[in-house]
């Protein structure tokens, strides 16, 4: 799978993403916002030694259910699980250190 470069207009639904198998990374932020855009090559560059990674990527914004269901306040958040359940969540994160980690713990 692996990265994805564009954010999906029409969100999944929850019980979607809690039902996909193996690992997800979910991505909610904006095409437009500066702080997405910046964090696009760490995420791109995170996710490139592991395609098994499904990554869905969401246009966020207020109301949109699925951003409300996992607490999303800013952007980027991204959210990782596995088998549904959530392992990991960064907020605006500054650098793949942490994610990098998380990656390596569930692939284990």
């Amino acid at each position: 799978m692996a990265y994805t470069a564009t954010y999906a207009s029409q969100e999944p639904a929850r019980d979607e993403i809690d039902a996909l198998p193996g690992l997800t990374l979910v991505e909610f932020g904006a095409p437009w916002c500066p702080i997405c855009q910046g964090a696009q090559p760490m995420i791109a560059d995170l996710l490139a030694p592991h395609p098994d990674v499904r990554h869905i990527k969401v246009e966020d914004g207020r109301g949109k259910p699925l951003g409300r269901s996992f607490a999303v306040k800013l952007w980027p958040t991204l959210v990782l699980l596995r088998e549904g359940a959530v392992i990991g969540r960064w907020v605006r994160p500054h650098t793949a250190t942490e994610l990098v980690a998380a990656l390596a713990r569930a692939d284990a």
